[in-house]
């Protein structure tokens, strides 16, 4: 179970936040709101677009190593991006917690207002400090590393009262069930499955409209998405955002990736 090893990957980092001598102080700062700039982010028949910082993948490897954080920032940024994902899993996204202040000072600099998601596997309420004390406007739950609805609910609810909010990832309507019990209201359903690591974007559309969207939700597709055509798919079947990350990082150019996605422009041009 490729869960197994999530899970194992994130035990270092627990015992090291367990055991700190100096708690992380929750971060000060301006947090844009992630819910709000994704419904302000849909237009022309297509869903606001979380872009993602993705540098590598159990699925795929190595994606790209070349772009920093900030140059991928601004990339996104001036291509029309409505928030930006943010991995910082070492072991297999080669990610780091640190990303997410560089990006934030970055933005700080150029006046971008852009929230962002910390995508991690978060299963402690350590982690959650710590998130709390980066500049992270939301973060990722997962139902299936945490299918305790209790502690579902005590981790969102101690995100939200530190001013950061929870993105809780379901791949089928057993997960929705148990989000949903928990008090989710943003809900991103991942096209891939963690357990096998298979892509189906079938599933995750019929998901949305066997179980449509309850009052105050706010519903995010992920996983599988490469053309303008995949985004009003999504939009069609009612999402109200779609999470984008391989696709537009493994070319290297993620700003111009992101444009032609949005524009339905042809991916090989030049």
């Amino acid at each position: 179970m490729d869960l197994a090893r999530f899970h194992e990957a994130k035990q270092a980092e627990i015992k090291a936040l367990l055991c700190a001598e100096v708690l992380p102080q929750p971060y000060t700062g301006f947090r844009p709101d992630f819910r709000e700039a994704l419904k302000k982010g849909a237009h022309n028949g297509l869903p606001a677009v979380i872009a993602e910082y993705k540098r590598a993948s159990p699925s795929r490897g190595v994606i790209c190593e070349s772009l920093s954080p900030e140059e991928t920032a601004s990339q996104y940024a001036q291509a029309g991006a409505s928030a930006m994902s943010v991995l910082t899993e070492r072991q297999y996204f080669h990610g780091d917690i640190a990303f997410l202040e560089r990006i934030s000072s970055h933005f700080s600099k150029t006046g971008a207002l852009i929230p962002l998601l910390r995508k991690d596997f978060i299963l402690h309420p350590v982690q959650i400090a710590a998130t709390i004390a980066t500049p992270a406007s939301a973060l990722l739950l997962i139902v299936r590393l945490t299918p305790d609805v209790r502690l579902l609910r005590s981790l969102r609810e101690q995100a939200e009262r530190g001013g950061v909010q929870c993105v809780t990832e379901v791949f089928n309507q057993q997960d929705l069930n148990l989000a949903r019990e928990s008090g989710a209201d943003i809900i991103q359903v991942n096209a891939r499955d963690l357990e096998t690591l298979h892509v189906d974007r079938t599933a995750c559309l019929k998901l949305i409209q066997s179980c449509p969207p309850e009052r105050g939700e706010l519903w995010i597709a992920a996983s599988g998405m490469r053309s303008n055509q995949d985004l009003r798919d999504a939009a069609d079947a009612g999402y109200d955002a779609a999470l984008v990350g391989s696709s537009l990082m493994e070319k290297g150019m993620p700003g111009i990736s992101l444009r032609r996605m949005l524009r339905q422009e042809d991916r090989d041009a030049c």
